[in-house]
């Protein structure tokens, strides 16, 4: 073999060595990045439960006090009956329900769970969309769609639902 062949013999090896190392660290961080959505997933669901739950304790309470929360009561009941599909609509239904009640009447540690739920499932919500972002934004790359590199793995979606008011959280006093 003469100089010139051994010369595109490396060359071409080494395109073919960066090409695999390349597509074999998109893959890893891929994997890694549906991965973190599946955990933010999780967390927002979480949070998404816990204030369902102090909706529910909400709602007792105001109901001991003489107040009409039958609608507050139906809407935490609804979040934990709904499947994955309806699950954006019920949330902004408790979401409504919630911004309407009379926050004055709670107590004080009843009070603080309902904000800290709420703020929680803000903070939940916004690191599942950038998870999501970061994901979609990954598997929209040439090299990713066309060596298909994304595997079987579900595309993820986001999950919007309306924030709570920022006067929501404070108490009105009756």
């Amino acid at each position: 073999m003469t100089v010139i062949a051994w010369v595109a013999l490396v060359t071409i090896l080494l395109i073919v060595i960066w090409l695999t190392a390349l597509c074999v660290g998109r893959a890893r961080r891929l994997d890694r990045l549906h991965v973190r959505t599946d955990g933010a997933r999780a967390g927002l669901q979480s949070a998404l439960a816990r204030r369902a739950v102090v909706a529910g304790r909400v709602a007792a309470a105001l109901a001991g006090a003489g107040h009409d929360v039958a609608a507050l009561r139906a809407a935490a009941a609804s979040v934990h009956a709904v499947g994955d599909g309806d699950r954006e609509e019920a949330e902004n239904v408790l979401s409504r329900r919630l911004t309407e009640i009379d926050r004055g009447s709670l107590d004080d540690a009843l009070f603080s769970d309902l904000v800290d739920a709420e703020q929680l499932v803000i903070l939940a919500r916004r690191v599942h969309n950038d998870a999501v972002r970061d994901t979609l934004g990954l598997r929209s790359r040439r090299l990713v769609r066309w060596l298909r590199l994304a595997g079987t793995a579900p595309e993820p979606g986001y999950f919007e639902i309306a924030d709570p008011e920022p006067a929501a959280a404070r108490r009105s006093v009756a």
